[in-house]
């Protein structure tokens, strides 16, 4: 077919992909507004993740299952953002990795508010300023952020949706490499790049900031004085900073997990994650006690952390993933079995518990 054709062909299907479109918006909205009748959340993860899965399953083209994700991601979020301004919080400035998470999951069309800390992430939901927070609750490097553990002991706010992402931290600054005295980062990065600095920059003095981003800025603005900054190419380039070295975390598999935090759990898909804390009588046995309680319902424990309480000195909080969802009945009947053996017991969520 000649080419002009064939460019006339793929105009032909643009209006087709545009009318198409157009009317799954209409579709979608008239969603919203029933949700909005019924009191119901407008953003659904256990429809996201059913409909992605069906989509990839139902993809017999030359698109490869990363790109059918990433073209869906955009329609859905173009659809979230025609109901009610849909916002999402997340640790900011612009161009952290919790940015970068927030977009994995809600796509670019919907607004986003940057907020100094996690404590102001969960207000922001909690005082419905905003209908999600996006905060990061675990690292493949350096394990649990304590301070996102510890804001859900007093916090309303429930668990409906993870996102897991890849993070490559670089180098970057706009002096030469042998001028640099001084390194600014979060300092989850100065830990997942402890090995790379005591090669490279063993004399260098290290900075923690609150986040990447602030650090890139930290670099631009102190050049003058040897300063760089480590973090991932969108703070390099919202600066104007160079990328002097890519990939530079100790493991080349670092990943971190991201929670979205909103007002109510996410109902079962089939393949989900409980997340519960609780806190144990203080007597002999009964940390064992409750932990008999999954152990005799044949329910996993994917993931348990412990953290001071805060209460009373030498007495812990537990945190505990769970495979399964709160109202399956195997993991119903361990919670009630726990309750038996704890002064505490609290659950955060359920959610798909999915790779994306």
């Amino acid at each position: 077919m000649p080419l002009d054709n064939i460019r006339k062909r793929i105009d032909e299907i643009d209006q087709q992909l545009l009318d198409l479109l157009n009317a799954r918006a209409d579709m979608v909205h008239e969603v919203g507004e029933i949700k909005k009748k019924e009191g119901l959340q407008i953003y659904a993860p256990e429809r996201e993740t059913a409909l992605l899965q069906r989509l990839a399953a139902m993809n017999h083209g030359r698109l490869p299952e990363k790109s059918i994700r990433a073209i869906y991601r955009e329609i859905m979020s173009a659809a979230l953002a025609l109901e009610d301004n849909l916002t999402v919080a997340y640790l900011g400035p612009e161009g952290t990795w919790t940015h970068q998470a927030a977009i994995k999951k809600f796509g670019h069309s919907i607004q986003y508010t940057a907020q100094p800390n996690f404590a102001d992430v969960f207000n922001q939901v909690a005082r419905r300023k905003a209908h999600y927070g996006v905060v990061p609750i675990e690292n493949s490097t350096e394990g649990a952020v304590s301070h996102t553990l510890d804001l859900f002991v007093d916090s309303p706010l429930q668990i409906c949706a993870q996102v897991l992402l890849r993070i490559e931290n670089g180098l970057m600054a706009s002096i030469p490499r042998e001028e640099i005295k001084t390194l600014y980062s979060h300092p989850q990065v100065f830990g997942q790049c402890r090995n790379w600095i005591l090669r490279h920059f063993p004399e260098a003095d290290l900075v923690e900031v609150s986040s990447t981003t602030k650090a890139a800025q930290l670099a631009a603005d102190k050049a003058a004085d040897g300063a760089a900054a480590l973090g991932g190419n969108l703070a390099a380039e919202l600066h104007g900073l160079t990328m002097l070295e890519e990939s530079i975390q100790d493991r080349a598999t670092n990943t971190t997990r991201f929670l979205v935090i909103g007002e109510k759990t996410c109902p079962a898909t089939g393949n989900d994650r409980t997340s519960i804390l609780f806190s144990v009588h203080d007597r002999p046995g009964s940390l064992v006690k409750a932990l008999q309680a999954f152990d005799k319902l044949n329910v996993n424990m994917s993931k348990i952390e412990s953290r001071p309480s805060k209460q009373r000195d030498w007495e812990y909080i537990f945190y505990v993933d769970l495979a399964g969802h709160c109202t399956d009945q195997d993991v119903a009947e361990a919670l009630d079995e726990l309750e038996k053996h704890c002064s505490l017991v609290k659950m955060f969520g359920s959610y798909p518990d999915t790779e994306e």
